[in-house]
């Protein structure tokens, strides 16, 4: 897999295949963009979130199978998941355990292949949301409601945690033909 790099907003990316050391991975690329300093100071919370020293950005990745996707914003907080597109999961037994009712709705009204399509963007960018929060899933995929037909996802609704949800920007990204991913980014600085 060759590595493919992108900007959208003040985001950086690159997809590139999954390398035995993802942190050593992350850390040479952010060198390249951020600097040696920024490198240096990224660290794993108790959480496992990556992190970087103040005021060094934010940076977020995601792993799925072969393939590794990195993301760097400068200001702001940011998280990433990526999903192989033809993965097979019950989508609406999943959702009607983790989604909004909303949600599931919206999953229930769709043919098979839309349907899992749809889902997979839909648990991308929650995951996405939850991971830039720190919190991952454990922090639940029913505390944020996300509409994710149309270009980009959008996040409607939120628990107070995660800030306002007009905060959130939201980024589907394809980064090849077999992946589907989001990046998602807050301007504010999210309690951990």
């Amino acid at each position: 897999m060759e590595a493919r790099d992108g900007r959208w907003e003040e985001v950086h990316w690159r997809w590139q295949a999954r390398p035995r050391d993802a942190l050593a991975a992350a850390r040479a690329w952010l060198s390249a963009l951020a600097g040696a300093q920024a490198a240096a100071g990224l660290h794993r919370d108790v959480r496992g979130r990556p992190r970087l020293a103040p005021g060094a950005g934010d940076i977020g990745w995601s792993h799925t199978g072969d393939g590794l996707l990195l993301a760097w914003t400068p200001h702001g907080q940011i998280g990433v998941d990526a999903e192989h597109a033809d993965r097979h999961a019950d989508a609406l037994r999943i959702a009607r355990r983790y989604f909004r009712t909303e949600e599931c709705a919206q999953l229930a009204a769709l043919a098979p292949g839309p349907r899992r399509a749809h889902f997979l963007r839909l648990w991308c960018a929650k995951e996405a949301v939850l991971k830039a929060h720190g919190h991952g899933l454990a922090f639940g995929l029913h505390r944020l409601t996300v509409a994710a037909g149309g270009d980009a996802p959008r996040l409607l609704a939120c628990d107070p945690a995660l800030g306002d949800a007009a905060g959130w920007r939201l980024h589907l990204l394809a980064p090849d033909p077999a992946h589907v991913a989001v990046i998602a980014r807050h301007d504010g600085i999210l309690a951990p």
